[in-house]
Parts: C-alpha cells; sequence; structure tokens
C-alpha cells in the first residue's frame, strides 16, 4: 500500500526522482531512453527501476527484448498530484537529463525496435 512514507522511501535517490519525473513527462519510457537521459549504466538504471516497480510507483511492460516503463495507472490522485507539481516546478532541475533525451538518436516510437 501507497503511504506518504513509502511515496518519499522510494523517491529518496535523486535517480529514482529523475526517472519518475522524466516518466511522468513523457508517459512512458524505455530503459535505453532513461540510460541516455540519465547519463548512467544500463545495470544501474534497471536496478532503480526494479525498486519503482517494486513499491507500485511503476508498471512496466516488454517489447521484444525491450522493456517501457510507465505510471502505475492505480496511483492514487495525491501521488500524481505531487509528481505532476514537482515535474511542473523543477524544470529546471531536470534541464540537462530532458536535452539528452531529446537529443537521443534512433528514440523508440514504442512499436519499434528500440535503439
Amino acid at each position: 500500500m501507497l503511504n506518504p512514507a513509502a511515496v518519499f522511501k522510494c523517491l529518496s535517490d535523486e535517480t529514482r526522482t529523475r526517472a519518475t519525473l522524466l516518466i511522468t513527462g513523457e508517459g512512458e519510457l524505455c530503459v535505453c531512453e532513461l540510460v541516455c537521459a540519465l547519463n548512467d549504466s544500463q545495470p544501474k538504471i534497471s536496478r532503480h527501476l526494479a525498486q519503482l516497480r517494486t513499491c507500485g510507483l511503476l508498471l512496466d511492460r516488454r517489447q521484444g527484448q525491450w522493456v517501457y516503463y510507465r505510471l502505475n495507472p492505480e496511483l492514487p490522485q495525491w501521488v500524481r498530484t505531487i509528481l505532476e507539481t514537482t515535474l511542473e516546478a523543477n524544470a529546471d532541475w531536470l534541464e540537462e537529463n530532458s536535452t539528452r533525451l531529446k537529443a537521443m538518436g534512433d528514440r523508440p516510437l514504442n512499436t519499434a525496435a528500440c535503439c
């Protein structure tokens, strides 16, 4: 069950917070997109995404060999509000990540092969 302590504990790591906010803004992202945007290794990003999935913030779906992440559609409205408000108020904090994501060549189209 998601309660404030669980949500904030899950988001207490900067990488998890950045990934969650990028996914909030984009709707769904492939692991390879997050690796590019966060400029970190695939194993590290995947480990953080697994934690976000375990705590109930994210859901994943496999498409071929690629894994896409999105916000859990059953999140309580108060959690969505926190994420959306944080994203809107902190675009400058995510600017470097967003710029890398937008500059990524061959971004997947969710139906095409990734990377």
